[in-house]
């Protein structure tokens, strides 16, 4: 039986608003076709500092202000979740996908996401990442989360992702509590193997791992459409 097929497109380091307006665009184009298409993998680093806020929140408009006056953007998305960082040396993965061809079902996509982190932290060498139930989404290293995830589902079309640090400047999460988890830290490939670990180092161990969880083949696109 022939594999699904799905779009790779690999932005490099990019604003965060021009990867909103890639998946905004293959939002469009799934919800126009019939469930025969099964979408697009949208990988991009942060090329500046970004905070998010999901769809329960996670900042106060004061919050917001000072945030930005440390030189990041603030905005609110849709995605699952409250407060994250996202900025330059992070995987951002976005999955826009019809999950229909897939044969998943929402609660199965954000588990493969969980898989395809943990796979990646094998293969650099770290055995020990871990998924954990919810409200602990994402992949940690015993209490540390080096990989947040948030996802948005309409119609069976998922868009955002995951977020992986390879050599985030973790400062950065000192001035929220991310994903609304007090207690917990945040950690990074680089911080845990103690080297620098670049985004473009770790996409193909990304890469085999999601082709492996999704069980699709990934074609390659020169431009973005």
């Amino acid at each position: 039986m022939r594999q699904p097929a799905v779009q790779l497109l690999r932005l490099s380091q990019v604003p965060y608003a021009e990867l909103l307006a890639l998946q905004e665009r293959w939002l469009r184009r799934l919800q126009a076709e019939t469930g025969t298409e099964a979408g697009a993998l949208l990988l991009c680093e942060p090329a500046g500092p970004v905070y998010t806020a999901g769809l329960r929140g996670g900042l106060t408009s004061e919050e917001a202000t000072r945030l930005r006056a440390l030189g990041a953007d603030v905005r609110a998305i849709g995605r699952g979740g409250l407060a994250t960082f996202h900025g330059p040396g992070q995987l951002l993965c976005h999955p826009v996908l019809d999950l229909r061809p897939l044969g998943l079902r929402l609660r199965a996509h954000v588990a493969a996401l969980e898989a395809c982190a943990v796979r990646l932290c094998e293969l650099q060498g770290l055995p020990g990442a871990r998924a954990r139930p919810p409200p602990y989404t994402g992949v940690w290293l015993g209490e540390r989360k080096i990989c947040a995830i948030g996802v948005r589902c309409g119609r069976h079309i998922t868009s955002h992702g995951l977020a992986l640090n390879c050599s985030t400047d973790l400062t950065w999460f000192e001035h929220i509590v991310p994903c609304g988890l007090v207690g917990t830290g945040v950690t990074s490939l680089s911080k845990e193997l103690q080297r620098h670990v670049t985004v473009d180092e770790v996409i193909p161990h990304f890469l085999e791992a999601f082709k492996e969880t999704y069980k699709c083949t990934l074609i390659s696109e020169d431009s973005p459409s």
